[in-house]
């Protein structure tokens, strides 16, 4: 089994990261399986992080399709599933809608075990302008009863950028009364909201604060996507091809439009 995981970031700006990311990825995954981490291109942003970029609708459009079409990329590369490793799971609709194989966004497969299960849900944040899409997706999904609190870990950003430099005392001491915070606030499970401090907290073996669980989105995604994978191939379960978003076009439809749009400068017959 094969799966593409797509970060919102760009290869080797931070390197430790992209370590951690390795190491937890691996340690995971079924013997059968193999994952290949995929980033943006080399020029999408000049700092280390994308942060100054995500927070802003006009911008996500942009992400979006660049996202779902390295979904649509990924089948015909003959990978069995594809992950948006991202908070708010950026052009998960639209991969869906273009690509066949199984689909799956961080945050909306967090949220949705913990629903299987019944369980109420903080989501622990250093981003504050992320709060509204992530809210938003799970308004969408009818979670909103499940969703106890969103706590914006206070000094999470400066928390999270001395965790990356290998100093982790902020880190603990920040998303730790966040995490209290989410507690009180009668949350039964934690998620990040981001695949930074996810990562971060996986490097420490921290799967627990203030007697609550915390969630893994992105180790979750990775065993869901096995999970649908498998389910698929034994008849279980399979992709519907029934509606608007999922209803297909014969293949050389595809291909004509697919090819009058690339490389096409808007303005210009």
């Amino acid at each position: 089994m094969r799966i593409w995981l797509q970060k919102h970031t760009v290869a080797g700006r931070l390197p430790l990261l992209d370590k951690w990311y390795e190491a937890h990825l691996n340690a995971i995954i079924a013997p059968d399986t193999t994952i290949d981490i995929h980033t943006l291109p080399e020029g999408t942003y000049d700092d280390a992080t994308p942060f100054d970029y995500v927070g802003f609708g006009n911008l996500a459009l942009r992400f979006n399709g660049y996202f779902a079409e390295t979904a649509l990329t990924a089948e015909r590369e003959g990978y069995d599933a594809w992950i948006i490793a991202a908070g708010q799971d950026p052009g998960l609709r639209e991969a869906r809608t273009l690509a066949t194989i199984p689909a799956l966004g961080y945050t909306e497969t967090a949220t949705f075990v913990a629903a299987m299960q019944n369980h109420r849900f903080g989501v622990l944040g250093f981003m504050p302008k992320l709060r509204e899409p992530i809210t938003d997706n799970i308004h969408r999904q009818g979670l909103s009863h499940l969703l106890t609190s969103y706590q914006i870990v206070r000094d999470g950003a400066e928390a999270v950028r001395q965790a990356l430099d290998g100093s982790f005392d902020l880190f603990l001491d920040s998303f730790g009364r966040a995490a209290e915070a989410a507690a009180e606030a009668g949350a039964q499970l934690l998620i990040p909201a981001e695949g930074i401090p996810n990562e971060i907290f996986w490097h420490l073996g921290i799967h627990e604060l203030h007697g609550l669980p915390v969630v893994d989105p992105a180790g979750l995604a990775v065993k869901t996507a096995e999970l649908l994978v498998g389910a698929h191939g034994l008849g279980i379960l399979g992709r519907t091809a029934a509606g608007y978003w999922f209803r297909r076009p014969e293949p050389r439809v595809s291909d004509h439009v697919e090819r009058v749009f690339q490389g096409h400068l808007i303005g210009r017959a």
